[in-house]
């Protein structure tokens, strides 16, 4: 009389795939390189410089402030 139980992550594993289809495609557009695919989010960044939201520089760096 044992049912089963459903997998609890079954949409979290669709969702996992999906971004995975996506990235491999992008990834395509590239050539696979990731040289090329940083070399254009680099220049995305600076196209939309004014809409990005700055980490603290203790992130940056690394550093604490203490």
């Amino acid at each position: 009389m044992s049912q089963q139980a459903e997998p609890a992550f079954e949409d979290s594993d669709d969702l996992i795939a999906e971004i995975r289809r996506v990235r491999h495609r992008i990834s395509e557009r590239f050539g696979h390189d990731p040289y090329r695919m940083a070399a254009y989010y680099m220049e995305r960044q600076k196209e939309y410089e004014d809409r990005l939201i700055r980490a603290p520089e203790s992130e940056v760096t690394g550093k604490s402030s203490t």
